[in-house]
């Protein structure tokens, strides 16, 4: 594959996240995969989005600036392409630009192969997905049809992202190793009509992360001592989250402040997994299971199986 002039041996990802193009966490996930020759482009939000789901900066004129400083800073010498942008928008925004037209525009020469959006400070568990920017982010990616994967530290505490840089990396060598070189499915030319391929339930379920209609959730734990993990949501409980303030000169104002989370205690779920000092991974549908491209629960359940290395079956060569 022939990238910026340089011939490299890896496809190239996309990159994202919803701590924004300063993050440290995103910074660290580069680092990681340019050692392991992975050509990059980074298409990232200018200012920290967490928690807006899949907001779209509706009817917004979005600044975009290519940010060769911090490219120059953590690339590696003689290493793979590396570019990186900022957007003045949300994730969804910055996926949005770099697959209808950014990517084609600035850098026509990097297909990707996947999208990954991370690492995100603080946890991505259960309910959270629902309010993710960084999920959000990979969702929408698989919206257009480049498989995605979205990843997350599962800790305030630190900010050492080393071990979910590297547990990440893994799950990403483990997916381009099953995936074209270049999105098949970028865009969705045959709309919802593309079929399901496959001869048994791995195929099928390769098909369905190929075609972007399956994604993966990534949440590494603040220490990692339990290897991989392929399980579903757990359920996970934010308790005495709005504070009530009174003064004379703003009246009465509610705010969020820090929650008090309880996690069930359910065996195969994401909270449970990182609780143990595992690297949970979970399948979950781009779609609602009610649109024709929604993954069925059955399908679903098949897909969240590890193998046995802890990743997800179909992912193991």
């Amino acid at each position: 594959m022939l990238a910026c002039g340089r011939l490299v041996s890896k496809p190239c990802l996309l990159l994202t996240n919803d701590d924004g193009i300063e993050a440290v966490g995103l910074h660290a996930l580069i680092r990681a995969l340019h050692q392991r020759d992975f050509p990059i482009v980074v298409i990232a939000p200018a200012t920290e989005q967490s928690a807006t789901s899949m907001r779209l900066s509706l009817g917004s004129n979005l600044k975009f600036e290519e940010r060769e400083d911090i490219a120059d800073s953590i690339s590696k010498p003689d290493g793979p392409p590396l570019r990186m942008f900022s957007l003045d928008g949300s994730p969804c925004d910055c996926v949005i630009v770099a697959i209808d037209g950014g990517l084609d525009h600035w850098v026509p020469e990097m297909k990707p192969a996947l999208c990954v959006s991370g690492i995100n400070q603080g946890p991505n568990l259960s309910v959270d997905v629902m309010h993710s920017g960084t999920v959000s982010a990979a969702r929408e990616s698989g919206l257009y049809g480049l498989p995605s994967i979205a990843t997350s530290l599962c800790t305030y505490e630190h900010s050492n992202f080393e071990e979910a840089a590297n547990a990440t990396a893994d799950v990403i060598e483990a997916a381009v190793a099953v995936l074209p070189s270049v999105a098949e499915n970028m865009l969705r030319p045959n709309g919802s009509t593309k079929p399901i391929t496959g001869a048994d339930i791995n195929e099928q379920i390769l098909s369905e992360f190929k075609q972007g209609n399956l994604m993966l959730n990534i949440n590494a734990p603040k220490s990692w001592t339990n290897g991989f993990q392929t399980v579903s949501l757990g359920a996970r409980w934010y308790h005495n989250a709005i504070g009530l303030t009174n003064s004379e000169r703003n009246g009465v104002a509610y705010g969020f402040k820090a929650a008090q989370i309880q996690d069930e205690d359910i065996p195969n779920t994401d909270c449970n997994a990182v609780n143990s000092g595992a690297v949970a991974i979970t399948p979950l549908s781009c779609w609602p299971v009610n649109h024709p491209l929604g993954i069925s629960q059955d399908l679903l359940e098949k897909a969240t199986t590890s193998g046995a290395n802890g990743i997800p079956f179909w992912l193991e060569n």
